[in-house]
């Protein structure tokens, strides 16, 4: 077993709500790409990492992390119902199996810090759920201890891991880190990042959608 849990990062949706020529994750930021900073914060966490993607962004990940920690899934809109977020939390899981515990974290989320990943996953030692939270407002990273696996595993659709978090006893992991709630779904949100990440102390904030 892997002593220390893994962060999956959610690469694969269609990102359909933003309006860009190219995916919103490969969307330029600060140095890189949205997906290569969010990337750039889990490497710094010193976490093992797993990516959960689509062709189209496989080169953009593996810029970052090395191939055999690339989990590529079919593009959406292949026709399968049963891809979706749960989906690409499971076949995350899965190429995992034997962690300690997983933290998901959805690609589009650049300006979480790695303390902040850390913090997350030494909850795990305690507590079978964990996530972030900023000023008393749930975000991301959600994490798992590795005794949920098989739940984990079979999820499917678009669900994601909401009864799961419902289910157990969890721990709010209160930390001094807005970007656990911020997130990319429209140009907007692009631009109050790129504002955040460029000058946090005086950028507006809002939370994740």
């Amino acid at each position: 077993m892997t002593a220390v849990p893994v962060v999956i990062v959610l690469a694969a949706g269609a990102g359909s709500r933003f309006a860009g020529q190219h995916h919103k994750l490969a969307q330029p930021f600060g140095h890189s790409t949205v997906l290569g900073t969010t990337l750039a914060q889990v490497v710094s966490s010193r976490l093992p990492v797993v990516v959960v993607t689509t062709r189209g962004l496989r080169d953009v990940a593996h810029g970052w992390v090395a191939a055999q920690d690339i989990v590529e899934l079919p593009e959406v809109g292949s026709g399968d119902p049963q891809l979706g977020m749960g989906y690409s939390i499971a076949a995350g899981v899965r190429a995992r199996g034997d962690a300690a515990g997983w933290l998901v974290l959805p690609g589009d989320m650049p300006l979480v810090k790695p303390a902040t990943l850390r913090a997350v996953a030494a909850a795990l030692q305690q507590h079978p759920v964990a996530y972030a939270q900023h000023q008393g407002r749930r975000g991301h990273p959600v994490a798992f201890s590795g005794e949920l696996f098989s739940e984990l595993a079979t999820l499917s659709g678009d669900e994601g891991a909401r009864r799961l978090i419902a289910r157990y006893p969890s721990a709010a992991v209160e930390v001094d880190d807005p970007g656990v709630l911020l997130d990319l779904d429209t140009q907007d949100d692009l631009e109050r990042l790129r504002q955040v990440h460029e000058a946090p102390a005086t950028a507006q904030q809002g939370p994740a959608s």
